[in-house]
């Protein structure tokens, strides 16, 4: 069995040429089959042609409207927090306890529950209730940006 770096690989392999007689072992027919609207030269069909029936591309409606690229932020709970009790709740701390999925995705605190504990919540957002919940409660919010993550190139040049 060949192994993979000792195949024979040409960078710029040569065009086939057909039609140059049966020896050639393209002769003839050229490849082409015998007769039809794919022997014939001139014009080729378009890739969604289908014989003259209605094409798969025709039938199947336009996607309108318009689909957004940003992705959403990671919701968290108001209620979840009280397990934080006089702690800093930041992106990383919510990641840690398995509320997020990812530190560096944008967080909003939404408001479900009640806040019974004092915390100093550190994220991207929060609705104006939960902001007002986290000050009746004796906390404090402070709206932050979302955590870059640092490259592992930059952190190994660092290392050095």
């Amino acid at each position: 069995m060949t192994k993979y770096n000792e195949l024979q690989v040409e960078a710029n392999k040569s065009k086939k040429r057909v039609g140059r007689g049966i020896a050639a072992g393209q002769g003839k027919t050229a490849g082409r089959g015998t007769k039809g609207q794919g022997a014939r030269t001139g014009k080729k069909l378009g890739a969604t042609f289908m014989g003259g029936q209605r094409t798969l591309v025709r039938a199947v409606p336009k996607a309108r409207g318009f689909k957004s690229m940003r992705t959403p932020a990671q919701v968290v709970y108001l209620d979840h927090l009280n397990a934080f009790k006089g702690k800093t709740v930041d992106n990383f701390a919510l990641f840690e306890a398995g509320y997020i999925a990812t530190p560096f995705h944008s967080v909003k605190v939404i408001a479900r529950g009640e806040l019974t504990e004092v915390v100093t919540v550190k994220v991207a957002g929060a609705s104006k209730s939960v902001q007002a919940a986290i000050e009746k409660a004796g906390g404090t919010f402070e709206k932050t940006p979302v955590p870059i993550k640092q490259s592992t190139k930059q952190a190994e040049a660092s290392d050095k």
